[in-house]
Protein backbone atom coordinates (compact mmCIF):
# COMPACT_ATOMS: atom_id res chain seq x y z
CA UNK A 1 0.00 0.00 0.00
CA UNK A 2 3.18 2.27 0.93
CA UNK A 3 4.11 2.47 -3.22
CA UNK A 4 0.40 3.71 -4.33
CA UNK A 5 0.75 6.60 -2.24
CA UNK A 6 -1.55 8.98 -4.50
CA UNK A 7 0.05 11.85 -2.24
CA UNK A 8 3.18 11.83 -3.85
CA UNK A 9 2.42 11.53 -7.33
CA UNK A 10 0.10 14.95 -7.68
CA UNK A 11 -0.08 16.69 -11.26
CA UNK A 12 1.39 13.67 -12.55
CA UNK A 13 -0.26 12.42 -15.83
CA UNK A 14 -1.35 9.25 -15.68
CA UNK A 15 -0.04 5.82 -17.46
CA UNK A 16 -1.26 2.80 -19.08
CA UNK A 17 1.16 0.85 -18.44
CA UNK A 18 0.94 -1.87 -16.20
CA UNK A 19 4.53 -1.92 -15.03
CA UNK A 20 4.77 1.13 -14.99
CA UNK A 21 6.62 2.77 -11.44
CA UNK A 22 6.45 5.92 -10.45
CA UNK A 23 9.82 7.29 -9.42
CA UNK A 24 10.52 10.14 -6.66
CA UNK A 25 13.47 12.26 -7.12
CA UNK A 26 14.99 12.58 -2.92
CA UNK A 27 17.15 15.26 -2.48
CA UNK A 28 19.74 14.37 -0.42
CA UNK A 29 20.21 16.26 2.97
CA UNK A 30 23.71 18.28 3.27
CA UNK A 31 26.26 16.30 5.26
CA UNK A 32 26.78 18.29 8.79
CA UNK A 33 29.60 20.50 9.04
CA UNK A 34 32.09 20.08 11.93
CA UNK A 35 31.14 22.65 14.55
CA UNK A 36 34.22 24.78 13.89
CA UNK A 37 33.29 25.64 10.22
CA UNK A 38 29.74 26.82 11.20
CA UNK A 39 28.87 30.16 10.84
CA UNK A 40 25.91 31.11 13.32
CA UNK A 41 24.13 34.67 13.51
CA UNK A 42 22.52 34.95 16.84
CA UNK A 43 19.28 37.98 16.58
CA UNK A 44 16.08 38.87 17.87
CA UNK A 45 12.81 38.75 15.53
CA UNK A 46 9.30 40.36 17.40
CA UNK A 47 7.54 40.16 13.59
CA UNK A 48 4.60 37.64 13.29
CA UNK A 49 4.42 36.68 17.68
CA UNK A 50 2.35 39.19 19.33
CA UNK A 51 5.05 42.05 20.09
CA UNK A 52 6.75 39.00 22.02
CA UNK A 53 10.61 38.65 21.75
CA UNK A 54 12.03 35.23 20.42
CA UNK A 55 15.57 34.88 19.98
CA UNK A 56 16.69 33.16 15.87
CA UNK A 57 20.23 31.31 15.74
CA UNK A 58 20.55 31.48 11.61
CA UNK A 59 22.98 29.54 9.53
CA UNK A 60 23.05 25.66 10.96
CA UNK A 61 24.36 23.66 8.05
CA UNK A 62 23.32 19.99 7.93
CA UNK A 63 20.80 17.62 8.88
CA UNK A 64 17.78 18.18 10.65
CA UNK A 65 18.63 15.33 13.22
CA UNK A 66 21.48 17.61 13.89
CA UNK A 67 19.20 20.49 13.81
CA UNK A 68 17.01 18.95 16.42
CA UNK A 69 19.99 17.91 18.67
CA UNK A 70 21.63 21.19 18.85
CA UNK A 71 17.78 23.11 19.33
CA UNK A 72 17.26 20.42 22.11
CA UNK A 73 20.48 21.36 23.55
CA UNK A 74 20.05 25.48 23.72
CA UNK A 75 16.13 24.81 25.08
CA UNK A 76 17.51 22.71 28.04
CA UNK A 77 20.49 25.09 28.96
CA UNK A 78 18.82 28.04 28.31
CA UNK A 79 15.50 26.60 30.43
CA UNK A 80 13.39 27.89 27.69
CA UNK A 81 10.98 26.61 25.00
CA UNK A 82 11.27 26.94 21.05
CA UNK A 83 11.84 25.23 18.32
CA UNK A 84 14.17 24.40 15.28
CA UNK A 85 13.19 24.16 11.26
CA UNK A 86 14.06 24.94 8.31
CA UNK A 87 17.80 25.78 9.09
CA UNK A 88 16.81 28.02 12.15
CA UNK A 89 16.57 27.40 15.61
CA UNK A 90 13.96 29.75 18.04
CA UNK A 91 14.13 30.34 21.52
CA UNK A 92 11.71 32.52 23.52
CA UNK A 93 12.55 35.39 25.08
CA UNK A 94 16.05 37.33 24.21
CA UNK A 95 18.43 35.19 25.18
CA UNK A 96 21.18 36.18 23.11
CA UNK A 97 24.07 36.62 25.02
CA UNK A 98 23.72 33.42 26.63
CA UNK A 99 23.05 31.76 23.52
CA UNK A 100 26.51 32.82 21.81
CA UNK A 101 28.15 31.81 24.89
CA UNK A 102 27.05 28.51 24.68
CA UNK A 103 27.36 27.97 21.60
CA UNK A 104 31.27 29.28 21.51
CA UNK A 105 31.93 27.08 24.71
CA UNK A 106 30.70 23.94 22.21
CA UNK A 107 32.82 24.93 19.65
CA UNK A 108 30.54 26.63 16.85
CA UNK A 109 31.74 29.97 15.15
CA UNK A 110 28.71 32.32 16.88
CA UNK A 111 28.50 35.55 17.08
CA UNK A 112 25.76 38.67 17.74
CA UNK A 113 23.05 39.69 15.40
CA UNK A 114 21.05 42.69 15.53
Amino acid sequence: MADNDWKKRLGVVYSTNPDFKYVTEESAEEATLPPEKQRLVVSIDRRGRGGKQATLVKGFRGTADDLAALGKALKVKCGVGGSAADGEILLQGDLRDKAVALLTSMGYNAKRGN
